[in-house]
């Protein structure tokens, strides 16, 4: 309770309003590409176009968002993206219901939800940075982890009962309403955002698109941890679609089964969170991402020993469990190391940068999964994503030196 009140009434709006949009982004997981199939009657080339180049264009689109979102104030950025997202999403039902519902659309809500995702999350940390006291952050990136692991648990199992008692689109008019209901709450927030300070030159530049990479990239840190981080979200998220292939066509797991196994060892990502602060303060933020990202990346090989029935589905919770718990320890962690090692007028270009490479990597990943998979079949496709996540830990900073490496202030605020 202390630490709850020590983190401020403002603090507790934000997160109010983050939980909002996880919990209805749970509900609405998978949503897309569920209409795309069940309304649409899209093939598995249309769903995997959905599933990777939709988030792969606003990635893209995300780019030139950087610079505005730096030199704005964070709190109206965020709401303006939580309003677009909710615009965009509420065109599904209202087309639905006009019998014009097409695949383009789908594809457009997915690129423009993707990049104002990004572009949400970028002004989200600048704005964290300046609520909370340097000493709290793990503390209030842990409550965020926590929330949209305990979302992603409940949420998808509630989702496809929603679905299945009133409809198709019911879960995307959820997760459009939890958006309006989030920039509410942001709105909520007290206080007086300072304007950012930019300089004389204008700050959407050229060379203000690239800031956040430079950034990144000139910091030994930052830069082992990102190439670590895309390689390793790229991968775990590329065995996705594979293993569903392999769960329900050919094992024959029935779909409740498949839900089950991976919504009950989020709850994991519950302890994980928690422990987070208690962990780097008793052994340190070197080890904890030594240790714990190694671990992270271990556990991914387990899913080729996959069998039917009740052992296979035990085999998958175990090693999704393993996996969240790691994940969701290691993620406040290197989340509060982000912002730390950030200048404040570098934060939003640096957490874009940061978003769009991982969307890339793992919609490179995924798409070259499944293309591997057609050839040889998705148990092959999950042991090379294995054997080849067994190597990302190599990437880890190997000395407590490098994480303690100032950033050179070589970079203008603009």
């Amino acid at each position: 309770m202390m630490a709850r009140r020590a983190l401020g009434r403002q603090f507790g709006w934000l997160w109010a309003a983050y939980a909002v949009s996880a919990y209805g982004s749970g509900l609405g997981f998978g949503a897309l590409p569920l209409i795309a199939v069940l309304v649409l009657h899209a093939g598995p080339a249309e769903v995997s176009a959905l599933s990777a180049v939709g988030p792969a264009v606003g990635a893209l689109i995300a780019v030139p968002l950087a610079p505005w979102v730096e030199f704005r104030r964070k709190r109206p950025v965020m709401i303006a993206m939580d309003l677009t997202r909710f615009g965009a999403m509420a065109t599904i039902p209202v087309a639905y219901a006009f019998g014009r519902l097409g695949f383009v659309q789908l594809l457009t809500v997915s690129a423009v939800v993707a990049a104002a995702k990004i572009a949400f999350n970028a002004a989200g940390g600048a704005y964290l940075k300046t609520l909370v006291r340097p000493e709290n952050l793990l503390v209030a990136n842990a409550r965020f982890e926590s929330t949209n692991w305990s979302s992603i648990a409940v949420g998808p199992p509630l989702g496809g009962a929603a679905i299945g008692l009133f409809g198709p689109v019911t879960t995307v008019v959820a997760d459009a309403l939890s958006y309006l209901l989030s920039a509410l709450g942001i709105t909520a927030i007290r206080g007086r955002e300072e304007a950012p300070q930019a300089s004389e030159k204008s700050p959407v530049r050229a060379g203000a698109l690239l800031d956040g990479w430079r950034h990144i990239m000139g910091d030994p840190g930052l830069r082992a941890l990102y190439l670590n981080n895309m390689l390793v979200s790229g991968l775990i998220m590329a065995t996705e679609p594979l293993l569903a292939v392999l769960l329900l066509r050919q094992l024959g797991f029935p779909p409740w089964q498949y839900a089950l196994a991976f919504a009950a060892p989020c709850f994991g990502g519950l302890i994980g969170s928690r422990l987070a602060h208690r962990v780097v303060t008793r052994h340190g933020r070197h080890r904890v991402f030594r240790i714990v990202g190694t671990l992270r990346a271990v556990w991914l090989i387990g899913l080729v020993f996959v069998r039917p029935g009740v052992v296979g589905l035990v085999t998958v919770m175990a090693v999704e469990l393993a996996i969240i718990i790691n994940m969701s320890l290691y993620t406040p962690v290197l989340a509060t190391y982000r912002l730390e090692r950030t200048p404040k007028h570098l934060v939003a270009r640096t957490l874009t940068a940061w978003s769009i490479g991982q969307q890339a990597s793992i919609a490179v990943c995924t798409a070259l999964g499944g293309l591997l998979a057609d050839v040889t079949g998705p148990r092959t496709a999950l042991t090379a994503a294995g054997l080849l996540i067994l190597a990302t830990p190599l990437l880890l900073p190997r000395r407590e030196q490098t994480l303690q490496h100032e950033p050179e202030p070589s970079l203008s605020p603009s």
